[in-house]
C-alpha cells in the first residue's frame, strides 16, 4: 500500500509525466479495479479498515493517529492462528502517535505485534530516506529509500517463511508519496520541469514502482508467483497542490469523501486463479478481510460482527454483476454510501442534508440527481441512517463480548510529548526528518 497516491497516478491511467512500468505490467496480468475505494480519506482509518474489515469508526480510529482498539479481531491474528507467518513492514500509525514516523517501541501495547504480526520492521507514521526503524523494538538505522528498504525486508521474511514450510501474510505499507517528499536525484530526473515538491513526490512513486518490480521478480525467483496473491492499493486519495494533478479530474482530494479523496488505484494479481481483466465492480479496503478469509474457507467466527466488507473471491473467476452490499463511509462528521452506480454523500451528517450522484455517468460528481430519483434517494438515505446507528453502537463497544470498551487507549498525541521518547530527543534533534518537530 502506498501513502497518498491518487487514483490518477499510474502509467496505466495515462498520467502525463509519471511512468509506472511495473504497476502497468501487474495490471495487465491481474485484476485491475477502476472503482476501488480506501476505507477512509486519510491514513490511520483506512489501515484499521484493512486489518478488521470494519468501517474505521467502529474500531476506534476516527482520524489519523488514533490507536486501534485491542478488542478488535485483526486479519493477521486470525491468519496466525491458522498457521500463517505474519509480517508488517513500514508505516504503522495505529498506536496513538502523531508526527513524523519514529521507531515503534518494543513494549508499545499497540505495536504491530499486539495485533498478530510475528515479525515487524515498522515506524509510527510516515518516513523518508535513510530512516530509523524498529525491528520488534530494536532500533536500526537504515540506508536508502523507503520502498526498497521495506520490500527487501518483506522478501527476506517471505523467503524465511518458505524455508520453514509456512504460508505467509506480508503487509508492506510504504510512506511514498507522503510529504515531506525526498526522492533520489536519479528518480526525480525525469520531472525537472516541475516544482521541487512535485519532482520529489513523483520521484518517490518511481522508487515505489521499481520496488513493485523487485517484489514480483522475487516471487518468481522463489517459484511461488503463481499461487501468491499480491494486492496493491493506496491508503487514500491524492493530494492537492501537486502538478500535474493526482486524481485524474475527480472531485476532491485527501480528507474528503468525494471521489478524489477515497477512490484509489488497485490491482490484485494471482496468476493461478485470476485471468487478466479490468473491472468496474465497486470494492474497498474493507473487503480485504472477508476476501482472504473466504479464500481460506475460515469460519464466520473469524471476524467481529458487524463487518462492513464482503468477499471479492467470486469476482476473481468472472464478473458477478452488481454488488449486493453497499460501501459505507464515515469520517469527521461526513458520510457517504456507494451502491453500485449511485453515490449518496453528505458533508455534515448532523444536518441531514444529502446529495445523490450517478457515478457511472458523472464520476466528477457535478450533478445532484436526488430530486429526479426520489425513490432511490430516500432508500439510500434510510439505509445510511440505519447503518450509522449501528456504528454508534460499535463506538460504544456493543460489538465486543463485554458489551463495552473495557481497555483504555492513549489519546492521539505527538511523540515529542511522549515520556517514552524523551530519551531519544537529544540524539534525534539534528536528523532532518525530526529537527523541525523538536524544540
Amino acid at each position: 500500500m502506498t501513502d497518498d497516491q491518487g487514483w490518477g497516478q499510474t502509467g496505466y491511467y495515462n498520467h502525463p509525466v509519471l511512468k509506472t512500468p511495473n504497476l502497468d505490467t501487474m495490471a495487465a496480468n491481474g485484476l485491475r479495479f477502476d472503482r476501488f475505494y480506501a476505507g477512509a480519506p486519510v491514513c490511520s482509518p483506512t489501515r484499521a479498515s484493512i486489518l478488521t474489515g470494519r468501517s474505521n469508526d467502529r474500531t476506534g480510529v476516527p482520524d489519523h493517529g488514533f490507536a486501534l482498539r485491542l478488542e478488535e479481531i485483526t486479519l493477521p491474528s486470525v491468519l496466525k492462528a491458522f498457521g500463517y507467518s505474519t509480517g508488517h513492514f513500514g508505516k504503522w500509525h495505529l498506536n496513538g502517535l502523531r508526527g513524523p514516523g519514529v521507531p515503534v517501541l518494543g513494549d508499545d501495547k499497540y505495536s504491530p505485534g499486539a495485533f498478530g504480526f510475528d515479525e515487524w520492521l515498522s515506524v509510527t507514521n510516515y518516513f523518508d530516506m535513510n530512516p530509523i526503524m524498529s525491528r520488534k523494538g530494536v532500533f536500526e538505522e537504515l540506508e536508502g529509500d523507503t520502498s526498497k528498504i521495506i520490500v527487501d525486508e518483506a522478501i527476506r521474511f517471505i523467503s524465511a517463511s518458505i524455508k520453514n514450510g509456512n504460508p505467509f501474510f506480508a503487509v508492506i505499507w510504504d510512506a511514498a508519496p507522503h510529504k515531506p517528499w525526498k526522492a533520489s536525484q536519479t528518480d526525480k530526473i525525469s520531472f525537472g520541469m516541475l516544482d521541487a515538491d512535485s519532482q520529489n513526490h513523483y520521484g518517490e512513486l518511481v522508487a515505489f514502482d521499481r520496488s513493485v518490480g523487485v517484489l514480483r521478480n522475487s516471487l518468481r525467483d522463489l517459484g511461488i508467483e503463481n499461487n501468491t496473491l499480491v494486492w496493491f492499493f493506496s491508503d487514500n486519495g491524492g493530494l492537492n497542490g501537486i502538478t500535474p494533478g493526482t486524481v485524474a479530474g475527480l472531485r476532491g482530494f485527501k480528507g474528503s469523501l468525494w471521489e478524489g479523496g477515497i477512490r484509489v488505484p488497485a490491482i490484485i494479481e494471482w496468476p493461478a486463479v485470476i485471468k487478466p481483466r479490468t473491472t468496474n465492480y465497486p470494492a474497498s479496503t474493507m473487503d480485504v478481510f472477508a476476501t482472504i478469509t473466504d479464500i481460506l474457507n475460515l469460519p464466520a467466527t473469524a471476524s467481529l460482527e458487524p463487518i462492513d466488507g464482503i468477499s471479492l473471491y467470486p469476482l476473481f473467476a468472472h464478473d458477478i454483476g452488481k454488488r449486493d452490499y453497499p460501501i459505507f463511509f464515515r469520517y469527521r462528521g461526513m458520510g457517504a454510501l456507494i451502491d453500485n452506480e449511485y453515490k449518496l454523500i453528505t458533508t455534515d451528517i448532523s444536518k441531514d442534508e444529502y446529495m445523490l450522484f450517478d457515478i457511472s455517468v458523472d464520476q466528477i460528481e457535478s450533478s445532484d440527481i436526488s430530486s429526479e430519483n426520489a425513490i432511490t434517494f430516500e432508500r439510500m438515505k434510510s439505509m445510511y441512517k440505519t447503518w450509522n446507528t449501528t456504528v454508534e453502537d460499535s463506538i460504544a463497544g456493543k460489538d465486543y463480548p463485554e458489551g463495552i470498551v473495557y481497555k483504555s487507549r492513549p489519546k492521539p498525541h505527538l511523540w515529542t510529548n511522549d515520556e517514552r521518547y524523551k530519551l531519544f530527543i537529544k540524539e534525534w534533534r539534528m536528523r532532518p526528518e525530526y529537527n523541525e518537530w523538536i524544540q
